[in-house]
């Protein structure tokens, strides 16, 4: 599939292919095209760091209490807005009384996550997260941070026993192994939902446009003036598509941010 990768993917690997392959060498790790080692979501990941990290280091400069710039007051509504949509407003509602703690975390991968989402919008570019790694990777790192912040609030013992859903011990070891497995179900839960809807995204804007571009071609083949008329679509149907587009990657955000303070509200909560 080297023809849909982008040419920001060929020109990192020209660049730095070589000592990308020297290091998997080194590792005995076998890329899967040794003449492009490093992949294109991989290199789009890093990317969407640099970006979203320039962008910090931009807000943070112009940053000001008595007139806050364009900039500021829209990273304020990802933090916080009328709709409780923003993330604090997610951590508090679900994620219990520590939740502010968590924002750092959280924060940073909901952020990611939404700058991800989006980059297909822009030509050269395509969405991280249409490769199942990258959710992936996401889902695990929430996965071991819920769990690690569960043991440090309740030590490893204690944190244990609420596998147990508070039973008694001549059944629980039938609710452990249900509860075990429900909670290890969380990584393949958050990583098929993004991964699914912006593959599916991604690739129904593809296709509806690569249709209605071949319907035009015929159709001016038969009548100039009818393939001028139908031209108009593919010009316009693009935009009905980025709009829904953009709507999933904030929705799918939304609920990645969802989803892991709900597991810390339940990983930290008193009662266990």
């Amino acid at each position: 599939m080297e023809e849909t990768l982008s040419p920001i993917t060929h020109l990192v690997n020209h660049y730095l292919g070589p000592l990308a392959l020297a290091i998997l060498q080194a590792l005995h790790i076998q890329p899967e095209n040794p003449e492009l080692p490093i992949p294109e979501h991989v290199i789009m990941g890093a990317l969407v760091l640099v970006l979203v990290t320039v962008l910090a280091l931009i807000l943070k400069s112009r940053l000001s209490v008595e007139r806050p710039g364009s900039m500021q007051q829209v990273a304020e509504l990802l933090i916080t807005n009328p709709m409780r949509l923003g993330i604090r407003d997610i951590l508090d509602e679900s994620a219990g009384k520590h939740a502010r703690s968590y924002i750092y975390l959280i924060g940073t991968v909901s952020l990611f996550i939404l700058f991800s989402n989006l980059f297909s919008l822009f030509p050269l570019f395509s969405a991280p997260t249409g490769n199942v790694t990258v959710p992936l990777a996401c889902a695990t790192v929430i996965f071991i941070y819920s769990n690690w912040q569960g043991i440090r609030h309740h030590g490893a013992l204690n944190y244990v026993k609420h596998f147990s859903a508070g039973t008694k011990w001549w059944i629980a070891w039938l609710i452990m192994p249900v509860e075990i497995i429900s909670t290890l179900a969380r990584v393949l839960s958050l990583t098929v939902r993004l991964y699914a809807n912006i593959f599916a995204s991604d690739m129904i804007y593809a296709l509806f446009l690569s249709l209605l571009a071949q319907t035009t071609t015929l159709v001016w083949d038969w009548s100039p003036l009818a393939g001028m008329a139908i031209g108009i679509f593919p010009s316009l149907i693009p935009l009905i598509f980025i709009a829904l587009h953009i709507l999933v990657a904030f929705v799918q955000t939304i609920l990645f941010t969802v989803l892991p303070a709900s597991y810390l509200g339940m990983a930290t909560a008193e009662e266990h």
